[in-house]
């Protein structure tokens, strides 16, 4: 590849980052929460979850095991940018990663987000966090792109397939898949495509592996936030309540809103999940995410071609294309926070 043609200097791998000792703990919550109408006590909450795995998350490193896997994947491309890593909630930040980007020359980076979907959370505020890292910069701050989402890239779909079959495999013909996400504020889903591009997912997902409709469902996870305020649901436990009253005995739970098995997946999942799954007799397989799984790297790999030479193919499947490379104007906006919305009415 010509990358002296291309309109990239760099690549930036952005992730969202996680505790790597029990001191990170509260610091990087007050990162995750600041802003947001969270009650204190549901952070000290979501403390203990770390507590409980020694206060590491295990998020940065999978993020460096992907990293050591894309580059040889980009270079069997032609592709030998730099690739630097910065995190929205902890080290490395945003800011520091974009400083050291502008110390090295860097004019014009492609920033590959660890998050397939979009919303307001998952997508515009990367880009509001990649803004406020270059104006702390300040002058001489690099350019940054943001790569499209690939819920629907075959090969995302195939990769996440291959994560579930060998669940399903450990399980009799008749188990049901329960697909996870992390829950967000209904106001929010309404507002962006996250919820229709989770069901494509799901649906395209369910179909390569031949199982049915009746027998999968799109259910969500780790809401947070005051229990007033509406979230998407059903929640994967009260979902799998249901399924139990229903007879069924064996089921699949797989985190298809996640990239790697990082701490919501572990604690709402491995701890807290499977522990109604054991009190009720149900027995559950909680598969991978994707992780390292060759073709998702393949994909991302693939994905940074795709934006260094507009020429190539832009894959997609199902029933929509290929998501926007340039996100509109009123794309995923910001949820309206309950204390702005007590001062309007006030």
């Amino acid at each position: 590849m010509d990358q002296d043609a291309t309109p990239y200097d760099a690549i930036l791998i952005v992730g969202f980052g996680g505790p790597e000792g029990p001191d990170d703990v509260m610091p990087f919550l007050e990162n995750v929460l600041r802003g947001r109408p969270v009650p204190r006590e549901r952070m000290l909450e979501v403390a203990q979850h770390y507590d409980h795995f020694g206060g590491v998350s295990p998020i940065n490193r999978q993020t460096r095991d992907l990293i050591a896997a894309l580059r040889p994947a980009l270079i069997e491309r032609g592709i030998t940018l730099p690739l630097y890593w910065g995190n929205r909630n902890w080290h490395p930040m945003l800011a520091d990663t974009l400083a050291e980007m502008t110390r090295d020359g860097v004019k014009h980076a492609l920033a590959v987000v660890l998050a397939g979907f979009s919303s307001y959370s998952s997508c515009r505020q990367y880009r509001e966090n990649i803004e406020q890292a270059r104006e702390a910069v300040g002058e001489g701050a690099p350019r940054v792109d943001k790569m499209r989402v690939y819920y629907n890239h075959p090969d995302f779909i195939a990769s996440n397939a291959d994560r579930v079959r060998e669940a399903l495999n450990q399980l009799g013909p008749e188990a049901h898949l329960a697909f996870t996400a992390h829950s967000i504020p209904t106001s929010m889903a309404a507002d962006c495509d996250y919820e229709k591009q989770l069901g494509e997912t799901c649906r395209l997902v369910a179909e390569a592996l031949g199982v049915p409709e009746e027998r999968w469902r799109l259910v969500y996870q780790s809401r947070s936030g005051r229990p007033e305020d509406p979230w998407l649901g059903p929640d994967i436990v009260d979902h799998l309540k249901d399924l139990r009253a229903r007879g069924v005995a064996e089921v699949v739970v797989h985190p298809i809103g996640f990239l790697s098995d990082h701490m919501e997946v572990m604690y709402d999942l491995d701890e807290e999940a499977r522990h109604a799954c054991d009190t009720m007799g149900l027995r559950m397989v909680r598969s991978a995410s994707v992780g390292t799984h060759p073709l998702f790297v393949s994909m991302l790999a693939e994905l940074v071609e795709e934006r260094l030479d507009a020429r190539g193919e832009r894959r997609a499947i199902g029933r929509f294309g290929p998501n926007h490379d340039d996100c509109p104007r009123d794309c995923c906006p910001a949820p309206v926070r309950q204390a702005q919305l007590r001062r309007v009415s006030s």
